[in-house]
């Protein structure tokens, strides 16, 4: 049995609903216990207990949310201790630009894994959307290879995250089960 937890901050609600769509990809594969935290419910426990954490926040003024970077801070004493060692990592990002810097927040969840001597699983799809061919319909339409990346207009709510990126981060969950249970066996 894997145990998978999806951490995140959402400002909006938008990097929620991501969330969310990641936890139902996870909770897709078969022997996989798929757990969903706010930082601001944090259960130490259940993260310690955890074979795989993804990390999610909105990107903003090109990095992580505050309230992201306070449960990183505090995540020093699973570093402490090693509890996080040897345990899969992956991350995702929302912000309302297409680019919107999203890289920065990649960027830093994967030298927060380093730091924990976690391993990272980026999202291990071909970018979609990237030929005549190509629509914005594509998994993966914003050709993300780090980890998932999701783009929510500024003036909207949830209706303005694009269906495909809710099905890319189920895929993009789904994939980090799998590697979780190929790792944890």
């Amino acid at each position: 049995m894997a145990i998978v937890t999806i951490v995140y901050h959402s400002g909006y609600g938008h990097t929620k609903a991501i969330a969310e769509a990641v936890h139902k990809g996870v909770a897709s594969v078969a022997g996989t216990t798929a757990n969903l935290m706010a930082v601001d419910a944090v259960d130490w426990d259940v993260l310690n207990a955890s074979h795989g954490i993804i990390f999610g926040s909105p990107t903003y003024m090109g990095g992580p949310s505050g309230q992201f970077k306070t449960f990183a801070d505090a995540s020093s004493k699973a570093w402490f201790t090693g509890a996080w060692k040897d345990k899969i990592a992956a991350g995702f990002t929302v912000s309302s630009s297409r680019t919107g810097d999203k890289a920065g927040t990649l960027d830093y969840f994967q030298t927060l894994a380093m730091q924990q001597h976690m391993l990272w699983v980026g999202t291990g799809m071909m970018p979609g959307n990237n030929s005549s061919k190509g629509s914005e319909a594509d998994l993966n339409r914003l050709g993300a290879a780090a980890g998932l990346m999701a783009q929510a207009n500024a003036d909207q709510g949830v209706e303005g995250i694009h269906e495909s990126d809710f099905r890319t981060a189920e895929a993009f969950g789904k994939r980090v089960a799998e590697v979780t249970a190929r790792w944890n066996k």
